[in-house]
């Protein structure tokens, strides 16, 4: 009797701590949202052969909360996908980034029109052979011309040789010291990660630790308490992660790359390297659009919108400008080795919507185009 009543009482903790981890996203849930069942769908339909695992967080003014979740966190153990998950933001990671330098912009220690190499420790100047010419403004529009660490053969040569290998940022830019500028600083747009890691290593010139600064200055004051950073020796390591698959032939079969997807993203600063709930991600871009992180006239200047050689405006201070149908929304798209994802605000529609799946979407392929067209469904079913 003793021992079934032993038994009892463990199956009922067990059962609870798995409600209570289930619960705890820090979010009211609309069980009434009107759209949840086409968008169940949506994700049901490309789980069942295109994507390993879905996650989705969804706020509107109308209609308050909802997260919702499909396909597997873990294909191996048959783990389904839950809301409780972290996912990887990849460079959603940036509009972090750019909230963190505009904060310092904020409080005096930072001039955005000034040269980098005021800002930049002097041992890392031989790294850009114009780097006087470069602003702060323009490694946060992606103006500045640096050349491109990621697309670099050295740096892609050691992903490939030591895959398993946690690197430095440091050790990654010194591989640019004899590339040229992609073009002149300032006069057009260009997408380049190498931005966002010199604005981390500015940003740690000026703070100490620019993670440890996000976490006092982004985190905390929004109780964003299931998103880490840097802020935990291992926090790459957390058992909420999701694993991480790759279509690495591109005939829709994955293989499991996490210990890969880890140590990528453990090496990268600034550009990358945030994980979270998709109700966090949210969170993050309602604290910021609601003016509870930085000044309207530091909002205003993330909202100038540079062009790109087509003459659309594509790219503000840390925020991409997206066009959905008729509908511009800003907030930004991340992918890598083994995850995806996009998070979105829609002012028209008073709605923010941040989605994640756990395969690899950095390189073309039919899985990237999957998940693209799932975003797309996604989108247009919640803004609809």
């Amino acid at each position: 009797m003793k021992k079934t009543i032993l038994t009892l009482i463990a199956v009922i903790s067990a059962t609870c701590f798995i409600a209570a981890q289930e619960n705890n996203i820090g979010i009211k849930q609309n069980n009434n949202y009107s759209k949840a069942k086409a968008l169940q769908s949506i994700m049901d339909k490309y789980t069942a052969k295109d994507l390993p695992g879905i996650s989705i967080a969804i706020y509107t003014e109308d209609e308050g909360w909802w997260a919702g979740s499909s396909g597997y966190a873990k294909v191996e153990t048959k783990t389904p996908m839950k809301e409780y998950h972290l996912q990887y933001l990849q460079s959603v990671s940036k509009t972090y980034m750019a909230v963190a330098i505009l904060k310092l912009h904020e409080e005096g220690k930072i001039d955005l029109d000034a040269p980098i190499t005021k800002y930049l420790p002097k041992q890392y100047h031989h790294w850009l052979k114009n780097g006087s010419d470069i602003t702060v403004r323009m490694l946060l529009s992606h103006t500045s011309g640096v050349p491109e660490y990621i697309s670099n053969p050295e740096y892609t040569a050691t992903i490939l040789l030591t895959p398993l290998k946690v690197s430095k940022m440091e050790e990654a830019l010194e591989c640019l010291k004899d590339d040229e500028p992609q073009y002149a600083p300032g006069t057009k747009y260009r997408y380049t990660n190498t931005n966002f890691a010199l604005l981390a290593l500015i940003a740690d010139a000026i703070t100490g630790n620019h993670a440890t600064y996000i976490n006092k200055n982004i985190f905390i004051p929004l109780g964003l308490s299931n998103t880490h950073y840097r802020n935990e020796k291992n926090y790459i390591n957390n058992t909420n992660l999701v694993d991480s698959y790759w279509d690495l032939l591109n005939v829709n079969k994955f293989v499991n790359i996490t210990p890969m997807q880890k140590a990528n993203v453990a090496s990268m600063v600034g550009d990358d390297g945030i994980i979270c709930t998709p109700a966090d991600a949210v969170k993050f871009m309602r604290g910021l659009m609601e003016g509870k992180l930085l000044k309207d006239s530091s909002l205003k200047a993330m909202e100038q919108f540079v062009k790109n050689d087509e003459g659309r405006p594509v790219y503000g201070l840390g925020l991409i400008n997206f066009q959905v149908d008729s509908l511009t929304a800003y907030g930004h798209g991340g992918g890598g080795i083994g995850a995806g994802c996009a998070l979105l605000y829609a002012p028209q529609k008073h709605a923010y919507i941040f989605l994640a799946t756990n395969v690899g979407c950095v390189w073309d392929g039919p899985t990237p185009e999957k998940a693209n067209a799932m975003k797309e469904e996604i989108w247009k079913t919640v803004l609809q």
